[in-house]
């Protein structure tokens, strides 16, 4: 398979299905988003130490739907191809809040925002929760205006939450308290 094609050379790009639109449109900068959401979870992934194994592999898995989730929104929901589209679904949500509840069950209680610091993986699974919350809000804004999956927008809605639980998960086991916020007098 080559890398480079040219079929997108004069600025738009093929859905599933063959429809022609522009790379600048919403629903490009939806998976555009996701992609950028999977390439961040990689460079976390990459940062954790041997004491993350259950956080790297639980990243593998989402990093997998997220290619699920890019699929599902380069394809129009009334597609109606001869193959398959994977789609998320409810089950992978279910499977998020699963995970939230199991690490946010070992982390003291919250009551103040904190800040998104800690060690580099920490911070950077934070960086992820906010690209994933940029996504959320595109795929929100496309749903308003074309038909979406609403388990796509669950789901990242979802991840949000968990990537602040792993977060502070990663942090927590490095011994890092958490910086609450809190308006200080100059």
């Amino acid at each position: 398979m080559k890398i480079y094609t040219k079929a997108g050379d004069k600025g738009d790009t093929g859905l599933v299905g063959g429809k022609r639109v522009s790379k600048g449109s919403l629903r490009i900068e939806t998976y555009g988003d996701v992609d950028e959401l999977n390439a961040v979870l990689g460079v976390a992934s990459s940062l954790l130490t041997s004491t993350d194994e259950d956080i790297r592999e639980i990243l593998l898995k989402i990093q997998e739907k997220l290619f699920v989730a890019g699929a599902d929104l380069a394809t129009p929901p009334d597609y109606q191809g001869k193959r398959s589209i994977p789609r998320i679904a409810e089950t992978e949500v279910q499977l998020l809040e699963q995970w939230i509840d199991q690490f946010d069950a070992k982390l003291p209680s919250l009551a103040n925002f904190i800040l998104p610091s800690g060690t580099t993986a920490g911070s950077v699974l934070h960086l992820a929760r906010t690209v994933c919350r940029r996504a959320e809000r595109v795929v929100v804004r496309l749903s308003k205006e074309e038909l979406v999956g609403e388990e796509v927008i669950k789901y990242l809605n979802r991840l949000s939450d968990l990537l602040f639980v792993l977060a502070r998960t990663v942090n927590a086991r490095e011994g890092l308290p958490e910086i609450p916020w809190v308006t200080r007098k100059e």
